[in-house]
């Protein structure tokens, strides 16, 4: 097998990993990936922006806005506007989305976050470095694109780094 064909059948068992962690997210919760990252953004940082959710797991901000129109309508969130500032509108979870949150899976694999730590700097930063160049050789460097793996269950922390469990 020649050498580029051993790298795309690598790639596809990856993407076909995270699709099945999608598939099994979204039976078990009734969650996409991108929704959990957003209300985990939300928990996070209470009366966020949508601009700010975007900036922060790397979404552009119609795509926030689009995820955040169905979690509207299925109760998870509300948008409420500044009172100080009209042009402003924060973002933050009702208890029906609070709740739906703290019981879903985790976005990313705990074992894949622990064999990638216990690797060394040097080897982290490789891997990173040479998926960076895929994505480029790809022409996908500039996709929309948040960091997401999914089984296992959340661990949310509140802005301070706490876990309020």
């Amino acid at each position: 097998m020649r050498k580029y064909d051993e790298l795309l059948v690598s790639l596809r068992r990856v993407i076909r990993a995270i699709d099945l962690y999608s598939k099994k997210l979204s039976k078990e919760s009734g969650l996409t990936s991108p929704q959990l990252i957003v209300m985990q953004e939300i928990f996070n940082n209470d009366d966020v922006m949508v601009k700010d959710i975007a900036n922060h797991i790397n979404l552009s901000s119609a795509t926030v806005t689009s995820i955040l129109d169905r979690l509207e309508a299925r109760g998870y969130v509300v948008r409420e506007r500044s009172t100080i500032d009209k042009r402003k509108v924060g973002v933050r979870l009702t208890a029906t989305g609070t709740n739906a949150f703290n019981n879903a899976p985790t976005l990313l694999q705990e074992h894949f976050i622990k064999r990638f730590e216990a690797l060394d700097e040097w080897e982290q930063t490789q891997l990173v470095s040479t998926m960076q160049r895929i994505a480029k050789m790809m022409d996908a460097d500039s996709l929309d694109a948040a960091p997401l793996l999914q089984v296992g269950q959340i661990h949310p922390q509140n802005a301070h780094g706490e876990n309020p469990k």
